[in-house]
């Protein structure tokens, strides 16, 4: 199925690896032009030429902190006019919620709510006039189903999720959309993360840990990256433009509810 993106430009955040990577990956295999972000600059060029290499599209590598304001304006100045803009990143660490004071609320709701929001403010005006625009949001399954001990990511997640929903219905009309996609438990980094952390209190390995996490899901395995990544293509394509304000859960079913 031709997504029609073949020559447009797309800005993806937190894409050096992961979930991020998996999104530039497959909008580049469809002939999107690429600027990509990270902080670590050595990550990134990496990535960038791993996408050149197989792909042939432009890739331009931004090592930055988006979350700044001089980090997003650096962003934008390599891609000013995006058709596409996937707003990702990594997310704040588990605890309790009694332990985190102001400042981890604030750092969680700049990294996983501001940011994107003020990404979305910058770019969408810009989409409407030209009548085209892809807007997609790397949440959490969190946003569907809260967990506990990550209280930081549920409250930031949540809150952008609720502005979405509003915005999202005043610029479909103008083709521009805007949509979450909500991972469950994906083969990267941050989740081997965990499961070291499960994997010594439980006095198991890692490969064991990540085997029964798997397990435990309906479909009796963790995603794969590039699972999600198609999904991600999928909603930035041409064929998309009736889609607005959804949050789309790819979690191999783990959630058990029917909305």
């Amino acid at each position: 199925m031709d997504l029609g993106l073949k020559g447009r430009k797309a800005i993806v955040c937190a894409s050096s690896k992961g979930l991020g990577k998996a999104c530039a990956m497959a909008l580049a295999r469809e002939g999107v032009d690429l600027v990509i972000n990270a902080r670590s600059a050595d990550a990134l060029e990496r990535t960038a030429d791993e996408i050149r290499t197989e792909t042939g599209v432009s890739v331009t590598p931004v090592a930055i902190d988006v979350t700044t304001d001089e980090g997003r304006a650096a962003l934008l100045a390599a891609c000013p006019e995006p058709d596409i803009l996937i707003n990702n990143a990594g997310g704040p660490p588990p605890g309790n919620f009694r332990d985190w004071n102001r400042d981890d609320w604030i750092k969680a709701v700049d990294a996983n709510m501001l940011t994107a929001i003020f990404l979305i403010k910058e770019t969408v005006d810009g989409m409407m006039s030209r009548k085209f625009g892809r807007i997609v949001n790397v949440t959490s399954s969190a946003v569907k189903a809260p967990i506990s001990i990550l209280g930081l990511s549920n409250g930031a997640r949540a809150g952008l999720t609720g502005f979405v929903a509003g915005i999202a219905r005043e610029t479909v009309r103008h083709n521009v959309t805007i949509n979450g996609l909500l991972p469950g438990p994906f083969n990267t980094d941050r989740l081997r993360g965990t499961v070291a952390a499960r994997a010594s209190r439980d006095g198991i390995g890692e490969d064991e840990a990540l085997k029964r996490i798997g397990e435990a899901n309906p479909a009796g395995r963790v995603g794969d990256p590039d699972e999600f990544g198609h999904a991600c293509a999928f909603l930035c394509s041409a064929q998309s433009g009736f889609i607005t304000g959804q949050n789309l859960l790819i979690d191999g079913g783990g959630f058990p509810g029917t909305l």
